[in-house]
């Protein structure tokens, strides 16, 4: 697998779209205003074979030094060009996954990492993600796969846990956005048992007594502990995360940042540069 490219681009939201006749014009602003997006480097590695050849074990390059003992979570990002491809192995595109959001068969998956106690995490959830999921999810140009992991301890994995066990129940997207709306301006939430039984009823779970037998399902806890030791292998140890085809981009970075990574990608996966939100 090819290296994976990061292309933060500060800035103010734009949503102004394009009008019709002038698509060449809309691509060609689209491609210089990405030339000018900065470029840093990340490796995610060939994670293709860890999904294929269960095993087998695999090592994996990594994009700074392998699996770091704490995390840093931030804004920082690093990356390197190659050539646009979907790993199978990443962008699972399973139609009964519980913790993905959007159509199957869209043009590009976006994959995000995220510890359910990271701070930097919240602001992309609470900022960023419902425009996200409202211009490029909601439409159909973009599916986006959440992947827990629990870098920040034993309440880490309870509250990863309890979102695994409202998606079983269809009430994921509201889990995520109810924790995440009740998280601190900076530190690390507490996650008890009883905190993670409110979530569940504030986002609606139509079983409650199923939702609290299953935080203590061990597959459950299983499934959190090969995800996050997935993303360790995969190299990625600073949270939020995020993934297109075979680019990466890293931190909690402005939504004009995330919007020109989408749209880059979709023009790489062929779509049209008008049929973009940003067109305009």
């Amino acid at each position: 697998m090819g290296s994976m490219q990061t292309t933060p681009t500060p800035g103010e939201p734009t949503a102004a779209r394009d009008r019709p006749g002038h698509a060449t014009a809309h691509a060609a602003g689209l491609e210089r205003r990405l030339r000018r997006a900065r470029t840093l480097n990340v490796v995610l590695g060939a994670a293709t074979a860890f999904l294929l050849v269960v095993a087998i074990a695999q090592a994996f390059p990594q994009t700074t030094s392998a699996a770091a003992p704490g995390p840093v979570h931030g804004p920082e990002a690093s990356a390197q060009p190659s050539a646009p491809a979907e790993n199978p192995a990443i962008a699972l595109r399973d139609p009964d996954d519980p913790l993905a959001i959007g159509d199957v068969d869209a043009p590009v998956v976006l994959v995000e990492w995220a510890d359910f106690r990271c701070p930097f995490c919240a602001v992309f959830t609470n900022q960023t993600l419902p425009v996200i999921l409202d211009e490029y999810v909601e439409t159909g140009l973009v599916r986006y796969e959440f992947r827990d992991v629990a870098f920040f301890g034993d309440d880490s994995t309870a509250a990863a846990v309890a979102a695994r066990a409202a998606g079983e129940q269809g009430r994921f997207p509201e889990y995520l956005e109810a924790l995440y709306a009740a998280a601190p301006e900076q530190g690390h939430p507490d996650m008890p048992r009883e905190k993670l039984v409110g979530f569940a009823k504030e986002a609606g779970v139509p079983d409650l007594a199923t939702f609290e037998a299953d935080l203590d399902r061990a597959d459950l806890h299983d499934a959190v502990a090969a995800s996050t030791a997935q993303a360790q292998q995969l190299g990625v140890t600073g949270v939020p995360f995020f993934v297109v085809g075979d680019q990466a981009l890293s931190g909690a970075q402005p939504l004009d940042a995330v919007r020109s990574f989408l749209d880059e990608q979709l023009l790489a996966a062929g779509v049209d540069a008008a049929d973009l939100p940003t067109a305009g």
